[in-house]
């Protein structure tokens, strides 16, 4: 469905669903050069279970116009903009990497908005190597290379992933690139690993936190390893740490495992 958020058309996958009152919502917020579609599997599932789900596409992504956010603070405002715009009072917030220091940030902000606080992949302080922020502005083919060598810890799709035959690696590459040509105007690939880079906020953020929060960790993860959500998870009042055998991409490596967690995490 396309809603109006901050005068921009902005896109959110919700399922093949109507959006419906009486149900409670899920918004799904992804990273850096990805879009809705790393959420497929657990977008759908939700909207078919008793969920509304709201899967971005962040502004000056893919599907979705207006500028780019330029550091977490405004893309949380934007999520706050995003509720207003569907009508919802409350909703449970999935971040992944980026999208998780928005979702922290917007739960921070807004407590009384945000049910639940689920933490994929994160990391704080969440740290681009150098290498990598001048790869993502000089040199973005390279840098998804990159990218994607440290993301995954597998070959082959495991089962629920996207099927038979699947290369992640190529997968994940694909999409980057597509992410990265969908905005030809502003480079979404730097803009978003500077504003992981330059978040300062995240212990002040947590502790401002009230709902309950999961953090979702990859075993093998190479971006985001557990050690470096511990800072957080030390701060939240009400935290449940979940590690599945994966690397920074967790829903396609290990699908199932994220959607088991997720959907326990979301019934407490």
């Amino acid at each position: 469905m396309q809603l109006v958020v901050n005068g921009h058309s902005t896109y959110c996958y919700t399922g093949g669903k109507q959006l419906d009152a009486a149900k409670p919502t899920v918004v799904f917020i992804h990273g850096v050069l990805n879009d809705h579609s790393v959420w497929i599997l657990q977008s759908r599932w939700f909207a078919n279970h008793g969920w509304n789900v709201l899967a971005v596409d962040l502004p000056g992504h893919c599907k979705s116009e207006g500028p780019p956010p330029a550091t977490v603070e405004e893309a949380a405002a934007f999520i706050v903009a995003l509720l207003d715009a569907a009508g919802v009072a409350k909703a449970a917030l999935v971040g992944h990497s980026f999208g998780s220091l928005i979702a922290l940030e917007t739960a921070a902000r807004s407590p009384e908005r945000v049910t639940h606080l689920a933490l994929v992949g994160t990391a704080y302080p969440m740290t681009v190597s150098p290498a990598l922020l001048d790869g993502a502005l000089n040199d973005p083919q390279r840098a998804i290379a990159m990218v994607n060598t440290f993301s995954h810890s597998l070959l082959a799709p495991p089962p629920s992933s996207l099927g038979p035959g699947t290369w992640l690696y190529g997968g994940s590459r694909a999409l980057m690139r597509r992410v990265l040509a969908s905005n030809p105007h502003a480079n979404v690939f730097h803009i978003g690993f500077k504003a992981c880079n330059d978040y300062a906020s995240g212990e002040a953020a947590m502790a401002k936190v009230q709902c309950p929060t999961l953090f979702l960790l990859g075993a093998a993860d190479q971006m985001t390893p557990p050690r470096a959500a511990r800072t957080l998870a030390s701060k939240a009042a009400n935290a449940k740490v979940v590690t599945v055998n994966a690397g920074h991409a967790l829903m396609t490596e290990a699908p199932d495992e994220v959607l088991f967690a997720l959907g326990a995490f979301l019934k407490s």
